[in-house]
């Protein structure tokens, strides 16, 4: 006898087909190796070494976001019994080399190149470039320097000690060192890019198949600014080289602070275009570069957009050009900061069909604001905000970080994170600074600041919405310490991550959930200096090992499973069987809803 369900039955098994679709469907999209579609992002600039850390910052775009992450966990680690390439002191990034084997290290002294394959992280050449832009006035620095100060701790030292500990170790003008090598970039020819002193140099291996036979001066121009800039009329007193990066058609661009220069990179200044800003105008940070040669750079009074045609830096409005005013503070910031506008490199958000492109900066403010301005045209019927410095700028907003009482200087000498349109702000500025430590050099400062004298506190991320046009807060973390390190988003564990100083913990860096804010990674270093990263950015590998560029040059962290310490694993790697791992068990809960049994037809 065959029998019909009754409709009650059919709608059961309805539902059953449709709860078991929802659960492969789950399985498909979190399974490892999964293909995704992630957020929008620029498209590579064939010029650079790579597509990801060919340029401070990661990329032409200068969003901070790469595809790579820890695992999710608590990890204690020993950062004394790391591998380690010595140099700076501050190492602001490790650069990708063409050989996708071993890195360019920049340290504010040197560049080595690193060899990283199967697990390495070894010096195999290096050049002592501040010693011989200086003509030996800055000698090179001994590696056991720099191992005594990273396995030394800052606790409980005073502006006097520590001041002393540094000269006896990098010598009576140290704080002259900071700002060299800060933004460098490697070309497509494995050529390195970098300034130390008032010199551009273009470094290469001396043999490419053996790296350990040196690194050579491939170009250089000694006295750069007088070279590019001239006399008629001098360079404002003070004038200095900062931001380094490539056209999309394979030219060098030079930041000034104040100005900038184009020039073909066998660096001949015959070749050189500059455009200048006016005096009283200062830039402390490099440039974002869209792939129509946009150039995005603020200056301590404007936002700006020259466009590089193709023989000319162009301000004309004509050809895509523009400037903006924003918000910046009349006084300088008393710790960290180098400048008393934007601490931002600007950083671009929207590509391919995105229906807004934005550029957006921190501005001066002693209460910072996140800063989006409208890269392009301006939509037509556009109105400009209350508030704001100009129609120019889509909109702004203020920075709290979550602290209910804010306290006189909140602000960021980092670049904002960008991914798709969400953007992550971090504070620098501690609650209050103690008058012994303001107006002492950046390197002096930063050494203290945690674990001497007062730590900054507080992070915060915000979404652009393109249809209103406005941004929003998503969440805040005014408990989560981020000092001077640059923080970064890692697309694989959907996090952003950042270095500070706790007194709990010491030096660690810290996994933020994107989408919750919530503590989802901490990798604990406790009180070395070697923790410390210095105005550097942070990097992971693509097998998600750590590089960690700190104080004294930069480290390789692994994170075997055996170290967790107390993790929970999670989608970065640590548990190795992932969602994919449940499939199994969510097949035998589904398959009685379809009215089967295991192991009976």
């Amino acid at each position: 006898m065959h029998l019909e369900p009754s409709g009650k039955a059919t709608k059961i098994r309805m539902y059953s087909i449709t709860l078991f679709a929802i659960l492969l469907t789950s399985l498909v999209a979190f399974s490892p190796g999964r293909a995704e579609t992630g957020p929008s992002q620029a498209n590579p600039n064939p010029y650079l070494s790579s597509p990801l850390y060919g340029i401070t910052h990661f990329d032409s775009s200068q969003s901070d976001s790469t595809p790579y992450g820890p695992p999710a966990g608590v990890f204690r680690v020993d950062l004394a019994m790391q591998p380690i390439s010595y140099g700076g002191p501050v190492n602001i990034i490790t650069l990708a080399s063409t050989n996708p084997d071993a890195m360019w290290a920049v340290g504010t002294d040197r560049v080595r190149y690193v060899r990283k394959r199967d697990g390495q992280w070894t010096t195999l050449a290096k050049f002592e470039a501040f010693a011989d832009a200086s003509g030996n006035a800055f000698p090179a620095i001994p590696d056991e320097n720099f191992r005594t100060f990273g396995e030394s701790t800052a606790v409980g030292m005073t502006v006097d000690e520590m001041d002393t500990l540094l000269e006896n170790l990098f010598g009576a003008d140290y704080g002259v060192r900071f700002g060299n090598g800060a933004y460098s970039v490697v070309d497509n020819q494995d050529v390195l890019y970098t300034n130390y002193g008032n010199n551009l140099y273009a470094f290469a291996l001396s043999d490419p198949d053996d790296p350990a036979a040196g690194i050579t001066v491939r170009h250089e121009i000694e006295g750069i600014i007088e070279k590019i800039q001239g006399n008629d009329p001098a360079p404002p007193q003070g004038t200095r080289l900062f931001g380094l990066s490539l056209t999309y058609d394979g030219r060098l661009i030079v930041t000034f602070s104040n100005g900038v220069a184009v020039i073909d990179r066998d660096l001949d200044t015959s070749s050189a275009t500059f455009y200048r800003f006016a005096d009283d105008e200062y830039v402390s940070n490099s440039i974002a570069v869209d792939e129509q040669n946009g150039i995005y750079i603020a200056s301590n009074k404007l936002m700006r957009k020259l466009v590089w045609t193709g023989t000319a830096i162009s301000d004309k409005e004509s050809d895509g050009a523009w400037s903006s005013p924003y918000e910046v503070s009349t006084v300088m910031p008393p710790i960290i900061k180098v400048a008393n506008g934007t601490g931002s490199t600007p950083t671009l958000m929207g590509f391919g069909d995105d229906e807004d492109k934005l550029v957006v900066i921190t501005d001066g403010a002693k209460q910072m604001k996140l800063v989006a301005f409208w890269r392009d045209d301006i939509p037509g019927d556009f109105v400009q905000k209350p508030g704001t410095a100009s129609r120019r700028i889509a909109d702004q907003v203020a920075v709290t970080c979550g602290l209910t009482t804010l306290p006189e200087w909140l602000q960021s000498e980092q670049s904002v994170v960008v991914s798709g349109y969400g953007a992550f702000v971090v504070n620098n500025m501690p609650e209050s600074v103690d008058s012994e430590l303001q107006g002492k050099n950046k390197i002096l400062q930063v050494s203290l600041m945690g674990p001497a004298y007062t730590s900054s506190y507080g992070v915060e991320r915000f979404q652009w919405n393109p249809s209103s046009d406005e941004w929003s807060s998503v969440w805040a973390r005014p408990d989560v310490s981020s000092t001077s390190m640059i923080p970064i988003h890692d697309q694989a564990g959907n996090m952003a991550l950042v270095n500070g100083y706790t007194s709990l913990n010491g030096w660690e860096v810290t996994g933020l959930d994107w989408d919750t804010g919530e503590t989802v990674h901490q990798t604990i270093f406790g009180n070395l200096n070697l923790g410390n990263g210095a105005y550097a950015i942070l990097q992971y590998l693509e097998n998600g090992d750590l590089v960690f560029n700190s104080f004294c040059g930069p480290l390789r962290v692994s994170y075997p499973e055996e170290d967790k310490d107390g993790g929970t694993g999670g989608s970065s790697g640590c548990n190795s069987g992932g969602v994919a791992g449940f499939a199994p068990l969510l097949l035998l809960l589904a398959l009685p809803l379809l009215g089967i049994r295991p192991g009976k037809r």
